[in-house]
Formats: C-alpha cells, sequence, structure tokens
C-alpha cells in the first residue's frame, strides 16, 4: 500500500515539474523559432532563415556591445567598492555595521525610475556626463552594488574569518599579505556568486536604463523593447535569439567557475606561507 502511494505521488511532482519547466520553455523556444523563421504567421512551413538576425545585428550590434561593455563595467566597479565594504561590515560587527548594510540595499526596495530620477535631478546639469554611457554605468552600481555586497558578507558571516586574519598576524604576515591570501580565498565563492548577479542584473536591468539611456546610448533591453514596439515580430524574436547567445554562455561559464570553487579540495586552496612576507 505504501509502494503504490509513493509511486502516485512520484509521478504526480514528475507530472507537475514537467508542466512547469514546459510552461517555461515552451515561450523560449517559439520565440527563438520566430527568428529563424521566414514568416512567424505562417509557420515553419515558410522555411528557415538567417535575415532577421542579419537586420538585428546591422541595427543593433552597438547596443548589444555597450551593455556588454557596461556590464563589465559595473562588476569591475563592485568588485572595487563591494568587497572592501563586505570585509568592513564583517569585521566591526556591531548595530552599525547593520545599519550601514541595510542602507546599501535600500536602492533594491527603490523603483528603478525612481533611482533614475533622482540621478537626472542631480546630476543632469553636466551634460557631457549625462549624454555618456557613465551615467548609466552608476544606476547599474547603485542597483547592483548591494548584492555584491551581501554575497561576500554572507560567505564571510559564515566563518570565523577574524581567527584566522589573527593566526595570520602572529605568524608575521601584514595586512595586504592577510588580505590576498587568507580573506580573498575565503571570500571567493560570495565573489563569485555576487559577480553572477551583477552581470546578469546588469545587462538584462531595463526601467533604469530606460529613463537614463540617450540615443547614442542605448543598452540592449532598451533595443529589444524598440524592436518590439516598432519591429516586425520576427525581428524583435531575433533580438531575443541573439541575446540569448551572448549572454548565456557567460552566465555557464561564471556559474562553473563558482561549482568549480565549491568543489576545490582544501588542500588545494591557497595558505598562507608566511616565508614570503
Amino acid at each position: 500500500m505504501s509502494m503504490q502511494r509513493r509511486g502516485w505521488q512520484f509521478w504526480a511532482q514528475l507530472c507537475f515539474t514537467l508542466s512547469v519547466c514546459a510552461f517555461l520553455i515552451v515561450p523560449v523556444v517559439l520565440s527563438a523559432l520566430a527568428g529563424v523563421t521566414a514568416n512567424f504567421f505562417i509557420g515553419l512551413e515558410s522555411g528557415l532563415t538567417l535575415r532577421w538576425i542579419g537586420e538585428v545585428w546591422d541595427l543593433y550590434a552597438e547596443t548589444m556591445f555597450l551593455s556588454l561593455w557596461i556590464a563589465l563595467a559595473c562588476l569591475g566597479v563592485t568588485l572595487l567598492l563591494g568587497v572592501p565594504a563586505a570585509y568592513v561590515l564583517a569585521k566591526q560587527g556591531g548595530r552599525f555595521a547593520r545599519l550601514i548594510e541595510e542602507t546599501l540595499v535600500l536602492p533594491i526596495a527603490v523603483p528603478g525610475l525612481a533611482i533614475a530620477l533622482a540621478l537626472i535631478l542631480s546630476y543632469g546639469e553636466f551634460r557631457d556626463f549625462r549624454a555618456s554611457w557613465g551615467f548609466i554605468l552608476v544606476g547599474h552600481v547603485l542597483y547592483t552594488l548591494p548584492f555584491m555586497v551581501r554575497a561576500v558578507l554572507a560567505v564571510l558571516a559564515s566563518m570565523d574569518f577574524n581567527t584566522l586574519e589573527e593566526g595570520a598576524a602572529t605568524l608575521g604576515a601584514g595586512f595586504v599579505y592577510r588580505l590576498r591570501t587568507v580573506v580573498l580565498p575565503n571570500a571567493r565563492p560570495g565573489i563569485l556568486a555576487g559577480s553572477l548577479m551583477v552581470v546578469t542584473l546588469s545587462i538584462g536591468e531595463f526601467n533604469l536604463t530606460w529613463m537614463l539611456h540617450t540615443p547614442v546610448t542605448k543598452t540592449l533591453p532598451v533595443g529589444l523593447a524598440d524592436s518590439y514596439a516598432s519591429m516586425r515580430l520576427e525581428v524583435a524574436s531575433a533580438y531575443t535569439l541573439v541575446f540569448f547567445v551572448m549572454i548565456v554562455p557567460l552566465l555557464l561559464a561564471m556559474q562553473w567557475l563558482s561549482r568549480s570553487e565549491k568543489r576545490l579540495p582544501r588542500n588545494h586552496r591557497p595558505t598562507l606561507d608566511t616565508e614570503h612576507e
């Protein structure tokens, strides 16, 4: 009786899982097919073509490269700001550190349009800066920095890195050497996880970017919205397909690095060597 009940539950869960997967995957497959179909309304009978992908590349190639460039620049800035901030917050602890952490998270709770409006009111007078991609970069950093800080802070809080650092200090290691050989290697999983979130959010961010962009600083999500609004369905779907082809390998590579870090044996992890100090 119990085996029959277990078998019924298994098949029910399997059917539910497959239904959810189909609900999520089928629209993506249809969108991809539309991007390579001569006429989506006729279907595959109209034939397959790369014409729409070529048109997307001719019209929107600059938006794709600009989005990747802004995402990588955003990653660099959040690494330079977020990792030290997480280290200081984990090192200090207490109520004041928690207050600073919650303050850093505020941009997540504020709509992207409100953040963009605040940036325009604050720095809109600087026309050269307003017309550059750096203006969008500032907005992306404000939006993604909390994710980097939280990811690194969570890893540092899960281990007693203060004891490790103090042990390294008693062996004669200076601050820079401790940071390089003790703190950063142990915080690497959080850094990789934060990097994955920053790149993903920066490339796909629309609301904030839509308010901050100019005709010469149009990013991929904004161009995608324009293509859906003004072009044929095949062109818009081809744009989505090109987006997947460009971003999915990058995300898979970053996830592979994160998984490789988790599988790395302890005896292969960086260790403290005070002879180089």
